[in-house]
């Protein structure tokens, strides 16, 4: 993953926030959303662009981009940063190969314990039973 050129191929608009924030919030565009075109990236390996495709699914678009917004501060400036390192969170996480699950027993004294434990509550509920049966 080539971090400063996927950077450059970023796309920004600038939208109207919703919710509080008074007239101010109404005439300015602070709401910013981020448009990345996977499938036509240069910034990605071929094989890394399978990954981001096979673990974003639900997040990428028809268009094969992946689109992230923020509207968290009234600042369009610190809503552009806020979106940029979540952006590359996600895609860090995405590109993250899962380790391979190593197989284990249980040990001789876990199995003992659960024996002891199945025995006992056996007995338990035997001793609740009618005695004339």
């Amino acid at each position: 993953m080539d971090q400063e050129t996927i950077l450059r191929e970023l796309n920004f608009k600038a939208v109207k926030s919703s919710g509080a924030g008074g007239q101010h919030v109404n005439k300015t565009a602070s709401k910013v959303e981020l448009h990345f075109d996977v499938e036509n990236s240069e910034g990605l390996k071929p094989e890394e662009k399978e990954r981001i495709f096979k673990k974003l699914e639900s997040r990428i678009t028809q268009n094969n981009e992946l689109v992230l917004q923020s509207g968290a501060t009234r600042s369009q400036h610190k809503n552009k940063d806020e979106v940029i390192s979540r952006f590359l969170e996600i895609i860090k996480e995405a590109l993250k190969k899962k380790k391979p699950r190593k197989k284990t027993k249980p040990s001789k004294a876990a199995k003992l314990k659960r024996l002891k434990r199945k025995k006992m509550h056996s007995e338990k509920k035997a001793r609740r039973q009618d005695p004339l049966k």
